[in-house]
C-alpha cells in the first residue's frame, strides 16, 4: 500500500539520519474506503493525489505547532505492506481524518518512493497559512482563505536521493 507521511523539514532530517520512519504508530494518509467514498472516484491516480493532499494538510498542521521549522510542507511517499497499516485507527472518522491510517511499525527509508515538498515560492503562503490555521479551525472565513492559499501550491516531486539537497 502506498501511504503518504506528513513531515516537516526537521522531521525529514530525522528520518534521513535514522534511515527509517520511527517505530510506530506513524500517522499517514492512503487510499482508504472512506477516502474513496468521500472523493467519489475510481481513478487510482486521482485518489492517491487526494491522499497526498490530505497529508500535505497534515504537514501544515505540524508546521503550525513548530514555529521554528522552515515553512515548507513535506510529504514522504512510502510503500508498506497492507498488514502494517491500520485503517480508521481511531474508530470514528470525521472530515479531518478521511484517508488517515497508522503505520504500525518501523519503515526503512529504502521503502520510500518519493518526497513531495513545497517550492520556494510557496513559503510565504505556507507561513501565513500555518499562522491562520487556528482561526480557520474556529470558523474564521478570512483565515480559511489564507489556509486555502497554501493549498493552491502544488507540492514538487523529489527522488529519495535528493533528500540531502532538500535538507541543505
Amino acid at each position: 500500500m502506498r501511504v503518504y507521511v506528513p513531515l516537516t523539514l526537521p522531521g525529514l532530517a530525522q528520518v534521513h539520519k535514522a534511515g527509517e520512519l520511527g517505530t510506530g504508530p506513524i500517522a499517514a494518509y492512503a487510499v482508504t474506503p472512506a477516502l474513496r467514498e468521500w472523493y467519489v472516484s475510481d481513478d487510482i491516480e486521482e485518489l492517491e493525489y487526494a491522499a497526498l493532499n490530505r497529508a500535505a494538510a497534515a504537514s501544515l498542521r505540524l508546521l503550525a505547532g513548530l514555529p521554528a521549522a522552515p515553512r515548507r510542507r513535506i510529504v514522504l511517499a512510502v510503500d508498506v505492506a497492507d498488514k502494517d497499516v491500520a485503517v480508521d485507527p481511531d474508530g470514528g472518522l470525521h472530515a479531518d481524518s478521511i484517508g488517515e491510517v497508522r503505520i504500525t511499525g518501523p519503515v526503512p527509508l529504502a521503502k520510500a518512493g518519493a518526497v513531495h515538498a513545497d517550492a520556494d515560492d510557496a513559503v510565504a503562503d505556507v507561513t501565513a497559512a500555518a499562522g491562520a490555521l487556528g482561526a480557520a479551525d474556529q470558523g474564521d472565513d478570512d483565515a480559511q482563505f489564507v489556509v486555502d492559499g497554501a493549498e493552491d501550491h502544488e507540492l514538487l516531486w523529489f527522488g529519495v536521493q535528493e533528500i540531502p539537497e532538500l535538507l541543505g
